[in-house]
């Protein structure tokens, strides 16, 4: 088993299951881990809401945070196949890695607060990733499918994401899956919004500032919401 990869956080392990926590919410996980899945425990919950995405993710709370918890899935060519099981340890280790090193980095991203995995058939495990909510967060998808929209206030939404992706590009980040799924706006008090970067643990790394990630990332998210209708 690895160790935290951050103060603040401890393992969680039990027969049935296995991660990393917040010190704060590992007793009320152990509670849930202990008759089924953190994402099971969601999906049931009577104060869930669900959000979409490659499968449905349910903003719930969880002992005093209010959090999102998503079961990890495959994407591409390959995900009726491969589905939702993966060589241990499972890209979540990585994911929780990424999340602390891009919020390090000045990326506005939904802070990891746990992952869970566990077995599947043969040697092959499952994970859930658990995410502190961000409140008042729409999908930048949503928000730009919305048929009344104003021009200035869609500009307004590009230029909140235009920040996003300089402040991947400047951290050294490639985020391979930028969709319009993928970015949630939030609204502040001062009434400005803010672009995050979500399920990151598509994350690649290059040189912190190189103009081609800036590029890159930019061209990821166009082609998605070209192939949406929203461009």
């Amino acid at each position: 088993m690895t160790s935290p990869p951050q103060p603040g956080y401890q393992r969680l392990d039990t027969p049935i299951a296995s991660g990393v926590a917040l010190e704060e919410l590992i007793q009320p996980l152990r509670e849930i881990v202990s008759g089924r899945t953190v994402y099971a425990h969601a999906a049931a919950h009577p104060e869930r809401r669900e959000l979409s995405g490659r499968g449905p993710a349910y903003a719930i709370p969880l002992g005093s945070a209010r959090v999102v918890v998503r079961h990890v899935r495959h994407g591409g060519f390959l995900a009726p196949l491969t589905r939702d099981l993966f060589l241990p340890p499972t890209r979540a280790p990585y994911e929780l890695a990424v999340s602390h090193r891009l919020r390090d980095g000045g990326v506005p991203t939904p802070q990891v607060v746990a992952y869970i995995t566990y077995p599947a058939a043969m040697f092959l495990r499952r994970a859930d990733v658990i995410t502190r909510e961000i409140p008042d967060a729409t999908d930048l998808g949503t928000l730009l499918g919305t048929a009344s929209r104003s021009a200035s206030d869609r500009a307004a939404l590009w230029e909140s994401v235009s920040e996003l992706i300089a402040s991947l590009a400047a951290a050294g980040a490639y985020h391979e899956d930028l969709n319009v799924r993928n970015i949630l706006v939030s609204t502040g008090a001062d009434g400005r919004r803010t672009a995050h970067a979500i399920d990151v643990d598509r994350v690649v790394w290059g040189h912190p500032g190189d103009p081609a990630l800036l590029r890159t990332n930019l061209d990821r998210l166009h082609r998605s919401a070209r192939k949406q209708g929203l461009l």
